[in-house]
């Protein structure tokens, strides 16, 4: 983008606290719309992301949000000495090559099993790369949204067929103000409903690792939510009046359906959208949702 590629700001953060609702059980319930949620390098099994997994279930969303790194996600705050771009670069690397496979897996998954209609993808930092890979026409995915976003191409921007949704960072050096400007001639261009927020006093990676002891900082990665909340429910719902639960608020156990540690076979080769590939490795991802057709409950504030 658009942006650079990713640097160590990428892999720094806070811890958030939370524990993530749910139980472990098989997929199999049907939803119309859902989410897919693609992390940062810290992966999956990061608290930060399995809590704003739990929110966009509360906000009535079936989430899915699989393992890009096969079992080999940064630590966070990594160690002195460790090789950014090695881990990337491989082997076996982390890169197209091995990431576009567990993804359009995940979407034949969802589309076939839940029987998903509507797609949306939430892509922070190295994600937001993949949203624009997948918001292709053919891909999968219907609406995106992203956070930070890195080593995102202007070829894999100018490449997306639905709207697209950007929050950005007052300071990053990853995707600062020049690529924050080429973002928006591209996408004027495009013609594609787009929007891109700013975010005043905060850094890269504010949307999932920010401390949240600062007011600025927990005011920004809160709205930074909301704004994809709000997003899904125009584009991926059709601008339905339904109803909103702050990234301020807990869903109660009873409203949450599942949050689900299941396993999705991808391939050596990239699978397209439709799901078409020879099947190799086993994947693991979480799966949040709402119980279809119950109306969310009031729930406490925290």
């Amino acid at each position: 983008m658009a942006s650079h590629p990713p640097a160590r700001c990428c892999t720094v953060g806070v811890k958030h606290e939370g524990t993530p609702t749910g139980e472990i059980k098989n997929i199999g319930d049907n939803t119309d719309t859902a989410i897919l949620i693609l992390t940062d390098v810290i992966g999956h099994e990061f608290v930060n992301a399995q809590l704003i997994a739990d929110q966009f279930a509360a906000n009535g969303y079936l989430v899915a949000m699989p393992d890009l790194f096969h079992g080999d996600p940064i630590p966070l705050n990594r160690p002195p000495g460790f090789d950014l771009q090695a881990w990337l670069k491989g082997p076996p690397g982390h890169g197209p090559s091995t990431v576009d496979p567990v993804i359009a897996a995940l979407i034949h998954e969802l589309r076939t099993s839940c029987s998903v209609r509507r797609l949306g993808a939430v892509g922070y930092c190295f994600g937001g790369k993949y949203v624009c890979r997948f918001l292709a026409e053919g891909k999968g995915i219907d609406v995106g949204f992203t956070a930070h976003p890195s080593f995102v191409d202007v070829a894999e921007l100018r490449g997306i067929k639905g709207p697209l949704a950007i929050a950005a960072a007052e300071t990053d050096a990853i995707f600062p103000a020049e690529k924050r400007r080429e973002s928006e001639d591209v996408l004027k261009e495009l013609g594609v409903p787009y929007q891109l927020c700013l975010y005043s006093g905060v850094e890269h990676g504010f949307a999932v690792r920010a401390d949240l002891s600062g007011r600025a900082r927990r005011f920004a990665k809160e709205q930074a939510f909301e704004q994809a909340v709000v997003w899904f429910n125009e584009w991926l719902r059709g601008g339905e009046n339904i109803w909103l639960e702050s990234s301020r608020v807990s869903p109660r156990p009873e409203d949450i359906l599942f949050f689900v540690k299941m396993e999705v076979t991808a391939s050596d080769s990239v699978i397209d959208a439709e799901g078409q590939g020879s099947s190799k490795r086993r994947q693991k991802i979480f799966v949040d949702g709402i119980v279809p057709g119950e109306s969310p409950a009031s729930s406490h504030m925290v």
